[in-house]
C-alpha cells in the first residue's frame, strides 16, 4: 500500500489556501501611520536616462554590495539578451558563443561560479551545469537585474562570484491604470553572404501588457517575445598537440617531457570552417497579483523560453598524423612544431576531411511561482513561496565525413594515401596553407562520404522548491528587525546519450563502404574574404546523401552498449564490432536535495553622528546529494589446465546483473547501484554600511560562499573505450591494409558524486559618491576572495589502464573483408585456406584518461572596480543631454590550474585582468543615441572543436551603435548595429604562435518601431 506523499507544489499551495482562508488577516488601519523617509534624496529622470538613475538609486539604497540594471518599464531594456545587458554593469564580462554573449563571468571568475535567480528562485539550467544560459531570457520580459557581489544570509547560496538576480514584471507597481509595449525589428548580418545556405536576414519582435482590475488589488502582466536570427561565422580553429617526436634532430635536447625528452610537440591538426544556420526564440511572461487588503499580496508568475537552433559547420578537418608522420621543413616556436609539410606514411593517419555537420538544439526553460506576502502584524511580517524550475534539451550532432578517393568511380575505390600537408601559423593571423590534394576535394570523381554518426545528448533537469520567511521589526537604537527563514528544494537531473556511427573517417571501410557523390547532393563552395585562398569544398546536402546511402530508411541513434563490448552475452557478431558502452555509462540521473535556513539581524544604528545600516547573519546549508551508476563486477574466468584468463565474465557474487540496452543487447559486466554523499555547511556574512554625508557612504562586507560543482558532475559515469580497427584485404594481391597500425584504450571519469562544493572567504570595501548638482555617482571598490578549493580536470595521456585496474586485452581480433568488386556489393569475409575467416591481431595502446581533482590548491583573487556616471545636464542648450556611464576593473590571481597536461598551465578560466566598458549618449527633443564598447583582456576559457580544448582568449573590444527618435507620445523609431567593428574572436594555447581561434561572426544591423500606451 503506498503511503501518501504530498509534493514540494501540493504542499505549498495547501499552505497559501490555508493563509487565504485564515480569518486573522490583519487589515491596516485606513489613516496610514507616517512612513519614515531616508535622509539621502532619490534621482529622478526621465527619458533614455531612466534605466542608468534607477540603477543607481536602487545600488545607493541597497542593503549589500551590489550592481543593478533597470528598464523604465517591461519591455524597456534594449538589449538582445540579459548576457549582453548584464556586460554594461562593472567587473562583468561575457564568451561570445557565436557572436552572442551567452555566459557571463564575474570578477575573474567564469560561469560556473555564478548563481542565478528569477523573482527570488533558483534557475536550473538546459547547459546541464550550474551557469544559466542567459541569452535564453528575453531582455524584452525583464524589468529589472541585480548582481549581488556580496551575499547576505537571506540570499539561496551558491554564487562564489555573485549571484544574478532577474525580476518580471510586477503589475500593481505601475501608477497608471495600464501599459502596453510593442517592438518590432528587422535585422541584417553582413557576413551571411559568405556562407552558402546561410540566412542574411532576421527578425524580433515583442508585446508586453501590464493592467490594473478591482480599485487597484488585482494586477495582470504579460509579454511575449520572438527572436529569429541568423547564426553566421567563418573560423580557423588549431588543434591541441597530441603528439611528440623528435622533429629538429637537435643533439642533447632535452626541453620535452619526461618521457621524451628529445622530443618537439605536434598539434593535431586544425579546422577550416563555414558555420551558418538560425536561431529561433520564443519568450513567455504571465503575472497576475492580487491584494485584497492592504497587508497581504499574492502574485503567481510564469515564464517560458523556448529556443530552436539549426546549425551547420562545412569545410575541412586536418589531422596531420601523429608522432609517425614525415615532417620536412619543420616552424619550431620554442618545443612547439607551427609548421613545416606533412606526409603520410604506413604508420601514421595523415589526411584531410571534408566536414558536412548538422546540429539541432531545441531547448525549453520553465518557471513557475506562486507567493504570498502577508503584513500580519505592524512589526510582523511572513512570506511564503512555492516553485518550480524546469529545464529540457535535446541536441543532435550529425557529423558526415568524406574523403578523397583515387578514383570514386572505380569499381573497388580505395583511399588516396597520398596525402601532403603544409602550413605554418601566424598566430592571432590566418596561416599559410598549402594541400597536394587541393583540386581533387571539388572533383566528384575523387570525393566520397566515409563516414555518418550522431551523438545526441538528452537533458533534463527541474528543481521543486519551498521557502519560508519571517522578519520581525524591532524599536531599539541598534536592530531595526530579525529576519529568520527556512528552504527546502529537491532536484533531479537526467542525461541520455544515444549513438549511431556507419563508416570510417580514417579511410574506407569495407564492411561499411562509402557513398558515391552525385551533382545533385552537392554544391561546390569557394571561400572568400580574408578566407579567400583556402581552397573550395563540397557542401553536402545531408538528407540527399543518407537518402542515397542508406535506401531502405535512415538509421536513428539508440543507446546501446555496441556489439563489440565484451560484456555482451548476445552479441549477432561473436564479439565483432563497435563498442559504443559509453552510451549507457554516461546516461543516469543524479538527485540533489538542500534544506537551508537563516537567521539575519537588519542593523540601524548610529556610531557617534555616523548612521550605520546593513545586516549580519548566518546561513545553514545541508545538502544530499546522488547519482545512479553502474560498476563493473567482473571477474577473471581461468583455463585449469593453462592458468590463463580465457574470458571475464559478470559475478552475481558482486552484483553484477543482465542489463539489456535499447538494442536489445544484453551485458552482464555490471551492477547497478546509487551512490550518495551528504554534507552541512555554515556560512555566515556581514554588510555594513556607512553614510559618511548626504550624498557619500562607505560600504564593508564579509561573508563565507559557496558554490557546488555543476549537476553533472555529480554523475557517476566512469567509461572506458578500445578504438575500432578495420582491415580489409586486396583480392588481386591478398594485402591486408588496416586503418591504424593500434588500438588506443581511452577513458574518463570525470564525474562523481563525491565531489565538495567550492569554497570561498571574501571581503568587500567600497566607497559611493553621488553628485549633488548634477544626476550621477562615482564608485570605488576593492574585493578580495580566498579560495579555498576546486574542482580541477586532469588529463594523462598515456595513462596505465592495466596497472590501474582497467580489465583490457593485450591484444585485440580484427576480422578482414575483402574488398567487394563493384559498387554497393555486400563485404565478403576474407577466408583463410581452411574456410575460416581471417583475423588479425592488432596490440593496443594506452591512450589518454580524464579524471577530477576535488579540493584542489586554491588562492586569492583580488581586484578593484571603477565606476563613473553622469548626465552634464548643467551644460548649455541641447549639450545638456550628452552623458557618459563607464567602468574599470582590475582583477589579479595568484592561483595556477594545470588545464591541461599536454597543453600548458595557465590562470584561472574566466579571468581577465583588465575589464572596462564604455556609454556615451546624448538626448535631445526625442532623438536618442550612444556608443558602447566593452574591452576584456586574454583570459581562458574552453573553445569547442572536434573536441572540447582550453585555450587562452585574446583580449578584445566590441562596439554597439543605437539611435532611435520618438515621433510622438506612443511612436518612435530604432536603429541599431551590434558588434560594429566585426571584432573576431581569437585565441592561442599558452603562447600566440599556437594559433587557437579565430572567429568572425559579421555585424548586425536591427531597423524597427517601437509603440507604447
Amino acid at each position: 500500500m503506498k503511503k501518501f506523499r504530498p509534493s514540494l507544489i501540493t504542499t505549498g499551495l495547501i499552505a497559501i489556501g490555508l493563509v487565504l482562508g485564515s480569518t486573522t488577516l490583519y487589515a491596516q488601519e485606513t489613516e496610514e501611520k507616517p512612513k519614515v523617509e531616508q535622509d539621502m534624496e532619490r534621482i529622478e529622470v526621465t527619458g533614455f536616462s531612466t534605466s542608468l538613475i534607477q540603477s543607481l538609486n536602487q545600488k545607493r539604497f541597497s542593503d549589500t554590495v551590489s550592481e543593478q540594471l533597470s528598464a523604465d518599464d517591461l519591455g524597456g531594456l534594449p538589449d538582445v539578451s540579459m548576457a549582453d545587458a548584464l556586460t554594461r554593469l562593472p567587473g562583468i564580462s561575457a564568451v561570445r558563443t557565436g557572436g552572442q554573449a551567452a555566459e557571463i563571468n564575474i570578477r575573474g571568475l567564469s560561469g560556473d561560479f555564478v548563481f542565478s535567480t528569477l523573482n527570488g528562485r533558483e534557475q536550473v539550467s538546459t547547459s546541464g551545469d550550474r551557469s544559466i544560459e542567459f541569452d535564453q531570457y528575453p531582455s524584452e520580459l525583464i524589468t529589472s537585474a541585480a548582481v549581488y557581489k556580496s551575499p547576505k544570509a537571506s540570499l539561496i547560496e551558491g554564487g562564489v562570484a555573485g549571484t544574478v538576480e532577474l525580476q518580471t514584471a510586477s503589475p500593481l507597481s505601475i501608477e497608471e491604470d495600464y501599459k502596453l509595449s510593442f517592438n518590432a525589428r528587422g535585422m541584417f548580418n553582413d557576413r551571411a553572404g559568405e556562407v552558402s545556405d546561410a540566412k542574411e536576414f532576421g527578425d524580433r519582435f515583442s508585446i508586453a501588457y501590464q493592467t490594473k482590475f478591482l480599485d487597484d488589488t488585482l494586477g495582470v502582466a504579460f509579454g511575449y517575445a520572438r527572436l529569429f536570427q541568423p547564426s553566421v561565422s567563418t573560423q580557423f580553429i588549431g588543434l591541441a598537440s597530441n603528439a611528440e617526436a623528435d622533429v629538429d634532430g637537435l643533439p642533447n635536447d632535452t626541453d620535452g617531457s619526461e618521457a621524451c625528452p628529445e622530443c618537439e610537440n605536434i598539434s593535431e591538426g586544425f579546422e577550416m570552417q563555414h558555420k551558418g544556420g538560425e536561431e529561433t526564440r520564443n519568450g513567455y511572461m504571465a503575472a497576475i497579483e492580487w491584494a485584497p487588503v492592504d497587508n497581504f499580496t499574492l502574485k503567481t508568475d510564469v515564464f517560458l523560453s523556448e529556443f530552436e537552433s539549426e546549425e551547420f559547420a562545412r569545410g575541412f578537418r586536418v589531422k596531420l598524423g601523429g608522432a609517425q608522420t614525415s615532417i620536412t621543413n619543420p616552424i619550431m616556436s620554442g618545443n612547439d612544431v607551427i609548421g613545416g609539410t606533412f606526409n603520410r606514411t604506413s604508420g601514421s593517419w595523415t589526411r584531410v576531411e571534408l566536414v558536412n555537420d548538422d546540429n539541432q538544439d531545441s531547448d525549453e526553460v520553465f518557471n513557475f511561482g506562486v507567493n504570498a506576502d502577508w503584513q500580519a502584524t505592524d512589526n510582523l511580517n511572513l512570506s511564503l513561496d512555492v516553485s518550480l524550475s524546469r529545464a529540457k534539451s535535446d541536441f543532435r550532432n550529425g557529423l558526415l565525413w568524406s574523403l578523397v578517393a583515387d578514383d570514386a568511380i572505380a569499381v573497388n575505390p580505395k583511399f588516396d594515401e597520398n596525402v601532403s600537408i603544409s602550413y605554418g601559423l601566424n598566430g592571432l593571423n590566418l596561416p599559410d596553407l598549402a594541400f597536394n590534394q587541393a583540386d581533387a576535394f571539388s572533383d566528384l570523381s575523387r570525393v566520397m562520404v566515409s563516414k555518418y554518426g550522431i551523438y545526441p545528448f538528452v537533458n533534463e533537469d527541474e528543481s521543486k522548491a519551498i521557502r519560508f520567511d519571517l522578519e520581525y521589526a524591532l524599536d531599539n537604537d541598534y536592530i531595526s528587525s530579525i529576519e529568520f527563514g527556512v528552504r527546502h528544494s529537491e532536484r533531479e537531473y537526467s542525461n541520455d546519450r544515444s549513438v549511431f556511427e556507419y563508416g570510417n573517417d580514417s579511410a574506407f571501410s569495407v564492411s561499411q563502404p562509402p557513398l558515391q557523390l552525385t551533382p545533385d547532393m552537392v554544391e561546390i563552395v569557394e571561400w572568400q574574404g580574408e578566407f579567400g585562398y583556402f581552397p573550395a569544398y563540397p557542401s553536402i546536402d545531408l538528407n540527399s546523401a543518407l537518402s542515397a546511402w542508406f535506401p531502405t530508411g535512415i538509421p536513428q541513434p539508440v543507446q546501446t552498449w555496441g556489439t563489440g563490448h565484451p560484456g555482451v552475452v548476445n552479441s549477432p557478431t561473436d564479439g565483432e564490432g563497435p563498442n559504443t558502452a559509453w552510451s549507457v555509462q554516461e546516461s543516469g540521473d543524479v538527485t540533489e536535495q538542500v534544506t537551508s535556513a537563516y537567521i539575519m539581524a537588519n542593523l540601524d544604528m548610529e556610531l557617534g553622528d555616523l548612521p550605520i545600516t546593513g545586516n549580519i547573519g548566518v546561513r545553514r546549508v545541508e545538502t544530499t546529494q546522488g547519482s545512479t551508476v553502474l560498476q563493473l563486477a567482473t571477474q577473471p574466468i581461468v583455463d585449469p589446465d593453462t592458468g590463463e584468463v580465457i574470458d571475464v565474465r559478470g559475478d552475481p557474487a558482486l552484483g553484477a546483473q543482465y542489463i539489456t540496452d535499447q538494442a536489445g543487447l544484453i551485458n552482464d559486466h555490471f551492477a547497478p547501484g546509487f551512490l550518495s554523499d551528504k554534507y552541512t555547511d555554515y556560512l555566515p556574512s556581514l554588510n555594513l554600511n556607512f553614510s559618511i554625508t548626504d550624498n557619500s557612504q562607505l560600504r564593508f562586507a564579509a561573508a563565507k560562499v559557496m558554490g557546488r560543482a555543476p549537476i553533472n558532475r555529480f554523475a557517476a559515469n566512469s567509461t572506458s573505450n578500445i578504438q575500432t580497427v578495420t582491415a580489409s584485404q586486396n583480392p588481386d594481391t591478398g594485402e591486408i591494409t588496416l586503418s591504424s597500425q593500434t588500438a588506443k584504450v581511452s577513458g574518463q571519469s570525470r564525474n562523481s558524486p563525491y565531489l565538495r562544493p567550492f569554497y570561498a572567504n571574501q571581503y568587500d570595501l567600497s566607497y559611493e559618491y553621488y553628485f549633488e548638482d548634477t544626476e550621477g555617482a562615482f564608485v570605488a571598490a576593492a574585493f578580495y576572495k580566498d579560495i579555498q578549493s576546486f574542482i580541477e580536470d586532469i588529463a594523462i595521456d598515456p595513462y596505465d589502464f592495466a596497472g590501474n585496474g582497467f580489465l583490457f586485452p593485450e591484444s585485440i581480433e580484427v576480422p578482414v573483408f575483402v574488398e567487394p568488386d563493384e559498387p554497393g556489393a555486400a563485404p565478403q569475409e576474407a577466408l583463410n585456406a581452411n574456410g575460416e575467416q581471417i583475423f588479425v591481431t592488432v596490440p593496443t595502446e594506452n591512450g589518454r584518461y580524464e579524471t577530477a581533482v576535488n579540493n584542489a590548491k586554491g588562492g586569492y583573487i583580488r581586484g578593484i572596480e571603477l565606476t563613473y556616471t553622469q548626465i552634464y545636464d548643467f551644460l548649455p542648450g541641447a549639450w545638456s543631454g550628452l552623458g557618459l556611464s563607464a567602468s574599470y576593473s582590475f582583477t589579479e590571481s595568484e592561483i595556477t590550474r594545470a588545464l591541461s597536461s599536454s597543453v600548458f598551465s595557465t590562470q584561472l578560466p574566466g579571468l581577465s585582468e583588465n575589464v572596462a566598458q564604455a556609454t556615451l549618449f546624448w538626448e535631445h527633443e526625442g532623438f536618442e543615441t550612444r556608443l558602447s564598447t566593452r574591452y576584456r583582456d586574454a583570459f581562458v576559457s574552453q573553445q569547442v572543436a572536434v573536441n572540447e580544448q582550453v585555450v587562452n582568449f585574446d583580449s578584445e573590444i566590441v562596439m554597439d551603435y543605437q539611435a532611435s527618435y520618438q515621433i510622438n507620445d506612443n511612436l518612435g523609431v530604432v536603429f541599431q548595429i551590434n558588434n560594429l567593428t566585426d571584432a573576431p574572436t581569437r585565441s592561442y594555447f599558452g603562447k600566440e604562435d599556437l594559433t587557437g581561434t579565430i572567429q568572425f561572426f559579421g555585424t548586425q544591423y536591427f531597423f524597427g518601431v517601437t509603440y507604447s500606451l
